[in-house]
Order: C-alpha cells, then sequence, then structure tokens
C-alpha cells in the first residue's frame, strides 16, 4: 500500500464544517475597515530575505530561527514572509504610495514562521493587519486600539481581553536606557537564563519580557525605560493615554511592554487574554517612524498592528453566541428534488434561476439521482427548512410541490409563477 500524505507540521488544513466561522470574521474585518476609512492592499508572500533581515532585525529570534528561507535557481535569497508589515513598506515605497502623503491600508493572508506548533502558534499561520502612514500624533494611535475594541465587543470577547501599552521613545533615548540596562543586567549575569544570556548580547530590551518566574524579580529591579523617555515621546504617550480615556477604554500601562520587533518605537501595545495559555496575546502592535527610511524610502510615519486569526477564532469558539454559525451557514435552506427524466432537467433550469433571482439562498440541488424516499433522506440531512419537489406530471402542469421539512405543515402546490413570491415569503434571505 502507498503511503498516505498528510500535512506539514504546523500546516493546518480548515474544513467545511470550520470554514464559516473564519468567513464571518472575515466579513467583520472587511466592515470595520470601509468604517474606519482603510483599503485593503495585496501583497506576494515570497520575498526577498534581505527585507526582512533590515526591518525585523538579524539577531531577532525570528530572523535567527523561525524564517522559511532557500536559495533560488538565480540565487536570490527568498523567504515566505513571517509578517506582513515589512512587506506592506516595502510595496508602498516601491508604488510611490507613502511619501507626503497619508495612506490607511490593511491586508489578510497567511504568514510562515518555523516555531514549535502548540494551540494559538502554528508554521503557517493567518494574519490581520493594518498599517497608516503619514500620521505624526497619537490619534491615530488611538484609532487603531478603537477599531479593535469594536471588533472585540461585536465578536462578544470583550470581557476576556485587556488593552497593555507602553512607550519605546525614540532611537537615541532607547539606546541610551539600553546602556544603562546592559550595564545592570551585567552585574547580575548569574542570575540570567540562558536564552537572556544570549539575548544581552543581541537585543536586551527582549529580556524584560522573558516569561522565566526565575526572572521575574530581577525584571523588577531593573531601570525602566519609562523613566528615560525623551521629552517628544514623553508628550506623546501622556496625549495617547488622554485619548484613550475619554473615549472609555481601560488599559494597562505595561513598562515590560517591549515587542519583539526591532522597528518599534514610542507606542506598543497589545491586546491580552488568559483563556489561551500561554498565547496570551492576540493582536500587537505600535509606531515605526523609521522604517520607511529603514527600507530605502523618504522619512515617513507609521503605526499598525497585527492579529492573529487562529486565536481570535479560538476566542469566538468559546463563545456561545458564535457556537452555532457554523451549523447555520452550512446548512442549506432549499432543497430541490425531481423524479423524471423532464423533471431532471427542469430542476437544474428552476435552480438557476433562483439563484439568478434569490443571490443569498442556500439552495442544494439533488445530483446522482435516487428514489424519492433517498432524495428526501438526502433534504433531511442538508439541513434544509423545505424541499421544493418536481416530477414529471408538475412539469407538464408548470407547477412544483413545496414540502416542509421542520415543520408541521401540509404541502403545498404553487405555480411557477408564484414560485419566486412562495421562496420570499418562506425562507429567511438575509
Amino acid at each position: 500500500m502507498k503511503a498516505k500524505f498528510q500535512a506539514i507540521k504546523g500546516m493546518n488544513d480548515f474544513l467545511p464544517e470550520q470554514t464559516a466561522i473564519w468567513q464571518t470574521l472575515e466579513a467583520l474585518l472587511r466592515r470595520l475597515t470601509r468604517q474606519y476609512g482603510y483599503h485593503e492592499i495585496r501583497m506576494p508572500i515570497v520575498e526577498k530575505t534581505a527585507l526582512f533581515k533590515r526591518s525585523i532585525g538579524e539577531v531577532t529570534d525570528i530572523v535567527e530561527k523561525e524564517m522559511y528561507t532557500w536559495t533560488d535557481i538565480s540565487d536570490d535569497s527568498l523567504t515566505l514572509r513571517p509578517e506582513g508589515t515589512a512587506s506592506c513598506v516595502r510595496a508602498g515605497i516601491e508604488h510611490g504610495l507613502l511619501y507626503n502623503q497619508q495612506q490607511k491600508l490593511w491586508y489578510m493572508g497567511p504568514m510562515f514562521r518555523r516555531e514549535n506548533p502548540q494551540k494559538g502558534r502554528y508554521r503557517q499561520f493567518h494574519q490581520f493587519g493594518i498599517e497608516a502612514f503619514g500620521y505624526e500624533g497619537p490619534d491615530i494611535d488611538v484609532e487603531q486600539i478603537l477599531l479593535t475594541h469594536r471588533l472585540w465587543q461585536e465578536i462578544g470577547i470583550g470581557d476576556s481581553v485587556t488593552l497593555h501599552i507602553n512607550s519605546l521613545g525614540q532611537a537615541d533615548s532607547r539606546a541610551a536606557y539600553k546602556s544603562l540596562l546592559v550595564e545592570f543586567l551585567t552585574e547580575h549575569q548569574s542570575q540570567l537564563d540562558e536564552d537572556s544570556l544570549r539575548r544581552l548580547k543581541t537585543n536586551p530590551l527582549r529580556i524584560l519580557d522573558s516569561k522565566n518566574p526565575a526572572m521575574q524579580d530581577l525584571i523588577e529591579q531593573a531601570p525602566k525605560l519609562s523613566e528615560h523617555l525623551d521629552e517628544a515621546s514623553e508628550q506623546h504617550f501622556s496625549e495617547l493615554k488622554k485619548r484613550l480615556d475619554a473615549v472609555g477604554i481601560e488599559y494597562c500601562v505595561n513598562p515590560r511592554l517591549v515587542r519583539g520587533l526591532d522597528y518599534y518605537n514610542r507606542t506598543v501595545f497589545e491586546w491580552m487574554t488568559d483563556k489561551l495559555g500561554a498565547q496570551g496575546t492576540i493582536c500587537a502592535g505600535g509606531r515605526y517612524d523609521g522604517l520607511t527610511e529603514q527600507l530605502g524610502g523618504q522619512s515617513t510615519q507609521g503605526c499598525g498592528f497585527a492579529m492573529g486569526l487562529e486565536r481570535i477564532i479560538a476566542l469566538m469558539e468559546d463563545n456561545a453566541s458564535f457556537n452555532s454559525i457554523n451549523s447555520i451557514d452550512n446548512q442549506a435552506q432549499v432543497y430541490i428534488i425531481a423524479m423524471g427524466e423532464k423533471a431532471e432537467l427542469e430542476s437544474m433550469i428552476l435552480s438557476e434561476q433562483l439563484r439568478t433571482h434569490r443571490p443569498n439562498l442556500r439552495l442544494s440541488l439533488n445530483c446522482g439521482g435516487g428514489n424519492f424516499k433517498k432524495q428526501f433522506k438526502k433534504a433531511d440531512r442538508s439541513g434544509a427548512e423545505i424541499a421544493i419537489v418536481l416530477g414529471d406530471d408538475e412539469v407538464d402542469k408548470q407547477v412544483v410541490g413545496i414540502k416542509f421539512l421542520r415543520e408541521r405543515k401540509d404541502q403545498l402546490e404553487v405555480s411557477r409563477d408564484q414560485l419566486m413570491l412562495t421562496i420570499e415569503q418562506l425562507v429567511n434571505q438575509e
């Protein structure tokens, strides 16, 4: 027997009974982006490796350990995108969208990181991201937080998430703080775990984000970045908090929130939950005012976020108001049963007429033949509310039978001229 193929570890199939809730979330995200004035951009999933090394940072975990990278036939080093911001900035520079302009863009699609697969963390995962360019003040930071807050309310997880915010300051003040932090951590080097020892030489701010319980007391004693911000960044952060207070968004100022990517400055934020175990961050972002210049463009302010859709879906599936989405959206509303050669031909014509005049109708046409008993069993399994029944006699008389599958009602006989109106009256078509 030949070996069966299986999906690559950490790269998942989504079966028909799972995809309805994905479609619901995706449709909601598209509606929200329209409400907030963002426009979709679509980037390729493969980019030059140097793009991510320059933007994310060569000494980050993503670049050092997690990227899917190879050399192609032209001797170019290529990488499956591990995140979307660098690709979006590259596209904006390449097509002249950014300099001296204001742009509000969004994207959605697969990303790739070779991590250890676990709940909420996969090797192929899906992100929704927003990027805004050319906006200097904290108002755009707050607007993006408001968009995410509105999403949580609409999918019913508002009580399950908490907003954490921090400011990383500008490059100069952060560099000065980094020197103080390295000096402090070097004095206590014996208390550092293996991962922190490595980061001490490469990305010391990431030590503040360590989840190792043995490191927490030391981290609490470390110098605070918030005490070493430049004046402009302090003002920006103060204005951010003032606006969040004004619109009633609760938040926690988290001085240990530093983000894992090198390009962030000033505002950083994460929405966190305790419902997904170790994978507590479901949405993260902030400002990256220097990234466009870093990637070869003219200096342009940037601010954005990304959310992992698998993690959002996991929270939605635990929410009672979404438990029935899959079963409802995957069910037919109308099932057409036909018996006889003329009836089978006519049923196909009728099904296309219904789909043309009632585009939102979920309709299944019996295919594969079978007697009336078998066809009615299939109609029942489809979940349809009614069955349209056609035999050769009905075709000759230009009528159809309507059988109620979920209610105790007598079968109706309806003329073909009245069928469209009858379907509209009997079946809810949102």
